[in-house]
């Protein structure tokens, strides 16, 4: 570390905003991400004078370990954000970040995991978020895109002629984690199933589900999610004997499903990368996903597609990918299509941009993948 570093350390500020739950997509993301860069935390102290500080809510204070600092998430924060500290670089890890950053900083980097509300959204929700999102980057610097089909889509949708990095999401490999049965089943259970894990809202095309379920009454189809309004709503509307809704699962029931089912369902019509299905495909499980958004360009020749949501088209589609599935060597291609998308890689491409952005000299920590 030079003098002047020692003097004058450089502070980066990394926003969750007010991200309030761990469990669900961009929580899973903010906490893989976070641990990752605190880990990094000492070493980027001493070489480059680097301090992080993590910008979060209150009963997240202490997530990340001492190694880093933490700043709390105030309402006031919406209008004007003051530190007694200039910020390098602050990095706010998602676009529904609500907070500014803070004022006189230095570089504003956003990471944007999709655009979906203009896709699925209606006419006034299309305007409304449009509007939001050219007021964010009007004060970004550069931007992240989880995936190269939100890159373009953030070109094409919002103009944004400005730098930008794809670094796609890691997804974690639950194969070695503890597993308990689903509430009804056994380990010991032959019974096969198809499985969807979501949010079910209606970007995520579960209807297409039930129709497949529909046209298919000999197969059971076991839908998980939180218990939200949309799974609430959907399990109390859907009464089919081979539909079963399991709601609030954890992470040792949910690897239980991806290990013991046929195959894992994704119909969504509008995702920014789309976690479940890398984390089937590290069990080497068939994934089925639409051919729509970012998912042939994440599922690539590891997945089969749906390009009809009649319930007949799909079950022509999951049948021949489950023959398919039982071709020798296919579920090693699987496994191994999914271990690409690694949180380690991920948290080394943002150091890597972080270190380019603020100049600082030494070996890369990852190869991000321009926009």
């Amino acid at each position: 570390m030079s003098p002047a570093q020692k003097k004058a350390p450089l502070h980066i500020g990394i926003s969750l905003g007010n991200i309030g739950a761990l469990h669900d997509g961009l929580g899973e993301y903010a906490l893989q991400l976070g641990s990752r860069i605190a880990a990094q935390a000492p070493r980027w102290r001493e070489e480059y004078g680097v301090r992080f500080d993590f910008h979060l809510r209150e009963r997240f204070v202490g997530l990340f370990g001492d190694a880093v600092g933490y700043l709390t998430v105030e309402r006031w924060q919406r209008l004007r954000h003051v530190r007694p500290v200039p910020y390098a670089l602050w990095h706010s890890l998602h676009q529904h970040n609500k907070n500014l950053p803070p004022r006189d900083c230095g570089l504003r980097l956003v990471t944007i995991h999709d655009l979906n509300y203009a896709h699925a959204g209606g006419a006034w929700t299309v305007w409304r978020q449009q509007r939001r999102m050219r007021r964010l980057l009007a004060r970004t610097d550069e931007l992240v895109a989880i995936s190269r089909w939100t890159a373009d889509d953030v070109r094409r949708q919002l103009g944004w002629s400005g730098p930008i990095t794809v670094i796609h999401n890691g997804a974690r490999n639950f194969v070695a984690a503890p597993r308990r049965p689903l509430p009804g089943w056994a380990d010991g259970d032959a019974r096969p199933f198809l499985y969807h894990l979501s949010r079910m809202s209606p970007s995520k095309n579960p209807q297409a589900l039930i129709g497949l379920a529909r046209a298919w009454p000999e197969m059971t189809f076991v839908l998980c999610g939180p218990p939200g309004d949309d799974t609430r709503r959907l399990r109390d509307a859907v009464d089919l004997p081979n539909v079963q809704f399991h709601l609030g699962i954890d992470d040792d029931q949910k690897a239980w499903a991806y290990a013991h089912c046929a195959g894992f369902l994704f119909p969504s019509l509008a995702e920014g990368f789309g976690l479940p299905p890398i984390e089937a495909m590290h069990f080497g499980k068939p994934v089925f996903l639409a051919r729509r958004s970012c998912l042939p360009e994440i599922g690539g020749d590891a997945a089969d597609y749906f390009d009809d949501f009649d319930g007949a088209a799909m079950r022509a589609v999951v049948e021949r990918g489950l023959r398919r599935a039982a071709e020798p060597g296919r579920a090693e291609a699987v496994r191994a299509h999914a271990a690409q998308f690694d949180w380690d890689r991920a948290a080394g491409d943002y150091l890597a941009l972080y270190r380019r952005l603020l100049g600082l000299p030494g070996a890369a920590d990852g190869a991000a993948a321009p926009g």
